[in-house]
């Protein structure tokens, strides 16, 4: 069943940004694997949802972020996880857990499966993954590498200011605080430390400093 709906899922994906490309849901569903069996979810729901959480990614890309991929998301899995044999609770929680993975989203996560879905998104956005993801959102937008006279409370998503840096200062260094599981903190404080010491490193060598 999981692989029916993994093969469902990688074909929504062609011509997908890197930075939300199928290897990032990959990614998360090894980590919603991981987790998952630790804190004790539904494995069935987790998965299908894992696979799922970021087919509608492609429309908030196009839109430059005016379509909520997670709300689009849930939307288009709504056919494929009825097709499932789940109870309608289960399929319920997938689309639930689809559509409240967001970091900005509006939907908080209620069911164990969705904070752990949402938990394993955020780990692959923070750490040596999550800078490396940083910058390569940046370039898909066409960011510059820095700005320093940029405050990057002002700056523009999708703009020429939209940069690895600012995505660390605004969502990346905030996500350790929002983890909701506890194996999730575990391993979202090593990734926040590397993050620090990155970004602490990257600025003093981008000001000749080091």
């Amino acid at each position: 069943m999981i692989e029916t709906v993994k093969n469902h899922a990688e074909k929504l994906f062609k011509g997908a940004r890197g930075s939300h490309d199928w290897e990032h849901t990959l990614r998360v569903a090894r980590l919603c694997r991981r987790i998952g069996a630790v804190e004790g979810a539904d494995m069935d729901v987790l998965m299908a949802a894992a696979y799922l959480h970021d087919i509608g990614r492609c429309y908030q890309d196009v839109s430059n972020g005016k379509v909520c991929h997670a709300e689009k998301g849930a939307q288009m899995a709504r056919p494929i996880v009825a097709a499932l044999p789940l109870l309608p609770a289960q399929k319920e929680n997938i689309l639930h857990a689809v559509g409240a993975h967001r970091f900005r989203g509006t939907r908080p996560p209620e069911t164990l499966e969705a904070k752990v879905l949402f938990d394993a998104d955020k780990l692959d956005a923070i750490g040596a993954i999550g800078v490396a993801r940083a910058f390569l959102f940046a370039g898909e937008v066409g960011a510059r590498l820095h700005n320093p006279d940029m405050n990057v409370a002002e700056a523009r998503p999708y703009s020429i200011d939209d940069t690895g840096y600012r995505e660390f200062k605004v969502k990346l260094s905030k996500i350790k605080d929002r983890i909701l599981t506890p194996e999730g903190r575990k391993l979202a404080e090593a990734r926040h430390e590397f993050m620090l010491k990155f970004f602490g490193r990257f600025l003093s060598e981008y000001e000749g400093k080091e």
